[in-house]
């Protein structure tokens, strides 16, 4: 029992590995990952975001449905547009401005 403990006492402690040398390749992910994914994507929203900022009457956009129209009237109080889908019978569409998805030529309508 003695020679157990004389022997603990003789060993010595292991060196413990840098810490940053373990969390080394979790921040090298997350960069890459940061990279990568996250900052497109926020720059895509930011874009988005401006493009739906910027809608006025009369401009031609698609929704996310794939509804093409014309936008007749902004309802800033409920954030919402009316676009006008055909021309010839009236048919207008109240839509959440977050459905457009993107803002058409009068070129690409026809």
């Amino acid at each position: 029992m003695f020679n157990v403990l004389i022997e603990a006492g003789t060993q010595t402690a292991k060196p413990q590995p840098n810490i940053f040398a373990q969390l080394f390749p979790f921040i090298l992910m997350f960069a890459i990952l940061y990279f990568l994914i996250i900052r497109p994507q926020r720059k895509k929203q930011r874009d988005h975001q401006t493009m739906l900022g910027n809608l006025k009457i009369n401009d031609v956009v698609v929704t996310n449905g794939g509804i093409i129209g014309k936008i007749v009237n902004i309802k800033k109080d409920k954030n919402t547009i009316v676009i006008r889908v055909n021309e010839t019978a009236k048919i207008k569409i109240e839509f959440q401005k977050g459905a457009v998805v993107g803002i058409l030529s009068e070129e690409k309508k026809s």
